[in-house]
This record gives structure tokens, sequence and C-alpha cells, in this order.
């Protein structure tokens, strides 16, 4: 059960979207389990969820900042709510890193994306020879990768942590340039602050596949996100750039 002071209703915009009315509160803390936080709303403290893989501590403090709450799909969750955005400064920063793959998938016909060419036929998450692609687009055989930045500085590093995971994707992705796909390896900072990103030489193994996927042909974009009324979408392009 929804607590009683919770008072959920969708919204249906013109365009087919459903929104839901989000709940504000106060960040009260991190627990000590990842995933974790607790919430103050309406005088009450509510455990969330928090969808960020590391701790959100080592990012930023969130102490007393306002953040917004959405309603966790799972009935059987641990947690009723889920923390979606934080308010810092004038800006909402969004937190769910899930959102990005689908703020892109909505709005690749935008001329921000023009650089794809023809982008008819595209694809969630297809398979392409053994590799589950973010987006594939089947026009020109491009494939998609898809990652997020959670930056607070205006020149944002990345990847800000270390991933095997993300190694052995660049691996497999060299072996598909050999083939002769198409590689768009898009970086989606949730912080429209962020005006420029850089490849974080400290992950040296990640750098060393990241440059041979480059001269193999790999394209590299960034772009940030904001959320307008709560509504995420692509906000700037953003440079994507080594430092010599």
């Amino acid at each position: 059960m929804y607590y009683d002071w919770v008072r959920w209703r969708s919204v249906l915009y013109s365009e087919g979207v459903i929104r839901v009315e989000y709940i504000k509160g106060t960040f009260l803390r991190e627990q000590k389990t990842r995933f974790l936080c607790d919430v103050v709303v309406d005088n009450k403290d509510v455990e969330c969820y928090i969808p960020v893989s590391c701790k959100i501590s080592k990012l930023v403090d969130l102490t007393g900042k306002e953040v917004v709450l959405q309603p966790v799909e799972n009935i059987n969750a641990r947690t009723k709510f889920s923390v979606y955005a934080a308010r810092l400064g004038k800006y909402y920063v969004l937190l769910n890193l899930a959102e990005a793959n689908r703020v892109l998938e909505a709005q690749l016909q935008r001329r921000y994306f023009s650089f794809l060419g023809k982008r008819k036929k595209i694809y969630r998450e297809k398979v392409i020879e053994g590799y589950k692609t973010d987006l594939y687009i089947d026009d020109t055989n491009t494939l998609i990768e898809v990652k997020t930045l959670l930056s607070f500085d205006e020149e944002g590093k990345f990847p800000s942590m270390t991933s095997v995971r993300a190694e052995q994707q660049l691996e497999k992705l060299s072996e598909l340039l050999d083939k002769g796909y198409k590689v768009i390896y898009i970086v989606m900072s949730l912080n429209p602050k962020v005006k420029s990103i850089v490849l974080n030489n400290d992950y040296g193994r990640y750098c060393q596949l990241f440059r041979a996927c480059l001269d193999k042909g790999m394209k590299v974009k960034g772009f940030s996100i904001r959320l307008k009324d709560m509504r995420p979408e692509i906000y700037s392009r953003i440079n994507f750039y080594e430092k010599q």
C-alpha cells in the first residue's frame, strides 16, 4: 500500500507520453547499504531507492537538498519510491540513469542527430552477433552505445569509475567495427551544467580499448539532459575530447 499522504495521478500529453505527478521531499541521508537513502516528506522519514551505481555521497552532498520522488513500479519492492532528481542551484539534475536510453530513443529524429543519416528502422536492445545494443539503426548497420555521466563540474571526466563490463563491451565493439558495422558511442550528461567531457586517463585499460575503437572508426558524441516540467529532454551538444 502507498502511504495515505501520497496522491498520484497521470497526465496524458498530446504526443501520448504519460507522466506521473512527482512528490518533492528533502534528502536526509544516504544509508550504508548501496542504493538506499532516507528522504523527509511531510515530516515523515521515507526509505527510498536511489538508482545510482555508486555511492551518491562520493559525487555530491545531497543532505538538505530538495529531491523529487517517483513511485517504484514493482509492488513487491522494498521501497515504494525512488529518487528521480535533485535540485542543485537553479537546475534539477536527473538521477535516474535508466532514463538516458529512453530519452535518446524518443528524440533520435531531432536535428541534433542528423549526423546519423537515415534512421527509419530503429531497434532497442537488438542482439547483433552476440552483442546486445542499446539502439540499432538497421538502415545503416549502426550500433549506438549509450553511457551516462553524473558530474557536478563544468568539465566532466569519463569514465568516472572502473567497469569491467564497459571494457568487455569495447572489446566486442572493436570486433564489430572490424566486421564493417558502424559504432556511435554517446555519453549523456545528466547535469545540464556540464559543458565539456574529457576522457579520464586514470582508467588505463578502458582508455586503451576506447582509443583502439576510435582508430577503427568509432564516433563519440556528448550530449546533456535537462528536466523541463520534470520531463527529460536533450539539452545541448557537449564537446568530448582527450587531453594531450
